[in-house]
């Protein structure tokens, strides 16, 4: 019989959910509003059902939207149940280098994790507490965003703090590894010389790195010990020198709570424009603010994407995905125009027409759209851990 598989990825105010039926997508949705006006949305891939409606306000917990979903999974599986749920979790500390079955030390262990991804990690584990209770024979199998950077090399992992520090696990961890795993699993399968290569990913959206790769290792990330490194995102303010958060807390006088709502929530994107941490509204706006904050967004790329060959060595490929990746011909067009000293240049027909290789006739480096697909990720793991579980 097929395997059953649920792949959720729960946030501060929505749950996504995949529902896969061995590598098949049978349905795929969100819940959306949590806290507020919570809605269901979702279609069915296999028995066409489509919903999108409010729930009632007892279903805006992550509990209670689950709990609203169970009804249409059972409809939809018609007798058999769900083998294993995967979760993302954004942050697997040191410990957790691979996708792991979830037992109560384990979620214990990685609540400890929660003040390095206040925006992801609490919201990941409601995820997976109301999972492990609306679902209590299926295998629980968290999945994490920092593993697929556990083997950086040591000064890419390391900050230049006193040791002690390094050894309790104040280090560079990188993000976005689900991402990153897809990609690079795509290349290994369709293009190996490819995929073998020095390849640079841009993963562009409300959450934003980028990452170095070579013959798929992770060799360098934008992000560090939390997801507030790196690159300007839709609220998150990227680098920063530490020196402005001792500013904040000693001259303005403002609280560590303060300063974590200002870098978390009302930066980036959203703090440089005063307007909105939506590229789309952005690229809209006719302020030029707005023009600014796309402008300060594409320099920090084009700043990275010269590190990051730096650290290759040299460069073969640029991959660009995410939300603003795979959908915003402007940001790509300016992240490489004028790159042609470093043998860097797209087609604007191509990328305006969305194909996959965009690169320019004269492009010595690839450049590609590459959709992600961080639920397949998580349902190729969950899988494998399914097989090994019923081999013991």
């Amino acid at each position: 019989m097929a395997q059953v598989i649920l792949v959720l990825n729960s946030g501060s105010s929505s749950i996504k959910f995949t529902l896969f039926s061995d590598k098949n997508v049978q349905l795929s949705g969100q819940i959306s509003g949590l806290g507020a006006t919570p809605r269901l949305s979702l279609k069915s891939e296999t028995s066409k059902i489509r919903i999108d409606r409010e729930l009632a306000s007892h279903e805006g917990t992550h509990a209670g939207a689950l709990k609203a979903l169970l009804p249409v999974l059972e409809q939809e599986l018609a007798g058999r149940s769900v083998d294993a749920v995967g979760h993302r979790v954004v942050h697997g500390g040191v410990e957790h280098a691979a996708p792991v079955l979830l037992s109560d030390d384990v979620f214990v262990a990685l609540k400890s994790l929660e003040p390095l991804a206040p925006l992801h990690q609490p919201h990941n584990l409601a995820g997976i507490a109301a999972s492990r209770e609306a679902f209590p024979e299926a295998k629980q199998i968290a999945c994490f965003d920092t593993a697929f950077h556990r083997r950086h090399p040591w000064v890419n992992d390391t900050f230049a703090l006193p040791r002690s520090l390094y050894d309790e696990g104040v280090r560079r961890y990188g993000f976005h590894g689900l991402s990153y795993e897809y990609i690079c699993r795509y290349l290994r399968q369709t293009s190996p010389e490819t995929y073998a290569g020095r390849v640079i990913v841009a993963h562009l959206g409300n959450g934003a790195s980028m990452c170095a790769i070579r013959d798929g290792q992770s060799i360098g990330s934008t992000m560090g010990f939390t997801a507030l490194d790196g690159l300007p995102m839709g609220t998150r303010c990227g680098q920063l020198d530490p020196g402005v958060v001792l500013y904040l807390l000693t001259t303005k006088g403002m609280s560590a709570d303060a300063v974590s709502d200002l870098l978390y929530k009302n930066s980036g994107l959203k703090g440089l424009s005063g307007i909105s941490q939506d590229m789309r509204t952005l690229t809209e706006s006719t302020d030029p603010k707005a023009a600014e904050a796309i402008d300060y967004f594409v320099f920090r790329i084009r700043r990275e994407l010269g590190a990051m060959a730096s650290v290759l060595g040299g460069l073969d490929t640029v991959v660009f995905t995410g939300g603003i990746g795979e959908n915003s011909a402007l940001i790509r067009e300016k992240v490489c125009d004028d790159q042609e000293w470093i043998g860097l240049s797209i087609d604007s027909m191509k990328n305006g027409a969305g194909e996959e290789d965009i690169s320019g006739a004269s492009s010595s480096i690839r450049v590609l759209v590459i959709p992600t697909n961080e639920e397949e990720t998580i349902r190729r793991h969950a899988a494998d851990l399914l097989r090994e579980a019923f081999a013991t």
